[in-house]
């Protein structure tokens, strides 16, 4: 099983402990957590998931994050930023590029398992 870090969400936008606070990322990745879990109709936890579940929480949080810096709005998987053009996200990815990333993991993570006991 896996487990979602502060580091881990920091790595995706090249960010340090200065551009956002631990705190501040801890409570993003509960969000997501949640949020996750609510998609999927069952409970998640970010300190013991799946590959595809710490991913998704992963990128989520980092959208959160870009969303935090540039001043802009995020709430579930509903995204709304102004002005993009911030020297600190510049080796950020595109914002664009982690949603559908998000979109698609979403898609895998929904489709039935069948698991032998």
């Amino acid at each position: 099983m896996a487990s979602v870090t502060v580091e881990d969400v920091r790595d995706v936008l090249n960010l340090s402990q200065a551009d956002v606070p631990d705190a501040k990322v801890a409570k993003m990745i509960k969000r997501a957590e949640v949020t996750l879990g609510l998609e999927l109709g069952k409970e998640v936890s970010s300190a013991d998931c799946l590959d595809a579940e710490k991913e998704f929480i992963t990128l989520l949080v980092a959208v959160y994050a870009f969303c935090y810096l540039t001043g802009g709005s995020a709430a579930g998987l509903s995204f709304s930023v102004g002005d993009q053009s911030v020297t600190l996200l510049d080796k950020a990815p595109p914002l664009a590029v982690l949603q559908a990333e998000l979109e698609r993991l979403l898609a895998v993570l929904k489709k039935p398992q069948i698991r032998s006991a």
